[in-house]
């Protein structure tokens, strides 16, 4: 039997559940990397005067990345005039950084409004692009909800921060 590793999951499952102030989960690791200028440790990509690229800590797939505004902002509809239009110039930017770095031969590009609509955290909101390729799918997320990554995260990073412009 062959044995896929699939490294990012274990540390997911492991990871102290953020808490808010009352002590329920639900708290916003993202406003710490939105304040943070360690670009590595966060595996921040680009970050603007409003909005910032980050790749998904728990991706989806290989290279998928997350653009999300500095201020904790839970809906497309509260983003206001320059920051609204920095944050959707971000995503076309990230969109184009896996174009260049990756050569997917697609991509899904979306966002989880609210908690029941999947969002885990729904209070600070973030679009999704994943990158996608011909075959990319098969059994491993339905049989053992498990992903295959082909690449290590720190590795990419640096492949991805190349194409930043």
């Amino acid at each position: 039997m062959d044995r896929l590793h699939a490294y990012w999951r274990m540390p997911y499952i492991k990871a102290p559940k953020p808490r808010d102030d009352s002590g329920k989960s639900g708290g916003n690791p993202f406003a710490e990397m939105a304040k943070s200028d360690d670009f590595k440790k966060y595996r921040i990509l680009w970050k603007g005067k409003y909005s910032f690229i980050v790749m998904n800590k728990f991706p989806y797939n290989c290279g998928h990345l997350l653009v999300l505004p500095l201020r904790e902002v839970g809906d497309i509809e509260l983003l206001e005039g320059e920051e609204k239009t920095e944050f959707f110039d971000a995503v076309i930017r990230a969109k184009k950084i896996l174009r260049l770095a990756l050569k997917p031969d697609a991509f899904n590009v979306g966002f989880n409004l609210g908690a029941k609509a999947g969002a885990g955290i729904p209070q600070h909101l973030h679009c999704h692009i994943v990158p996608r390729w011909d075959g990319d799918t098969n059994f491993m997320p339905v049989i053992a909800d498990t992903r295959v990554l082909p690449e290590a995260m720190d590795t990419l990073w640096e492949r991805l921060r190349e194409f930043v412009d």
